[in-house]
């Protein structure tokens, strides 16, 4: 049993690496024009609300990440009860 959560952890981890790295290059890249008004994130940032944005984008991330490992393991189980016939 613990073979096959750090096997799953293992593949969410590999699914997940790509797709963090892809946004961080992203997010690293400098605005190319300089304007007077702050941009948005730097406004969230001033009125603290840059937190709430973070927080429930971690949460939609979270429970995906949930419901993909449930779903992994209803499908493991099935597997096992078809080849078990």
């Amino acid at each position: 049993m613990k073979n096959k959560t750090n096997n799953l952890l293992s593949r969410a981890f590999a699914l997940l690496l790509p797709l963090l790295l892809l946004a961080g290059a992203v997010l690293a890249q400098a605005p190319a024009v300089a304007t007077d008004q702050p941009e948005m994130a730097d406004a969230l940032r001033a009125s603290g609300k840059i937190y709430v944005v973070v927080l429930v984008i971690v949460i939609i991330l979270s429970g995906l990440l949930l419901y993909l490992v449930r779903l992994d393991r209803k499908v493991s189980r099935l597997e096992r009860e078809i080849e078990g016939r």
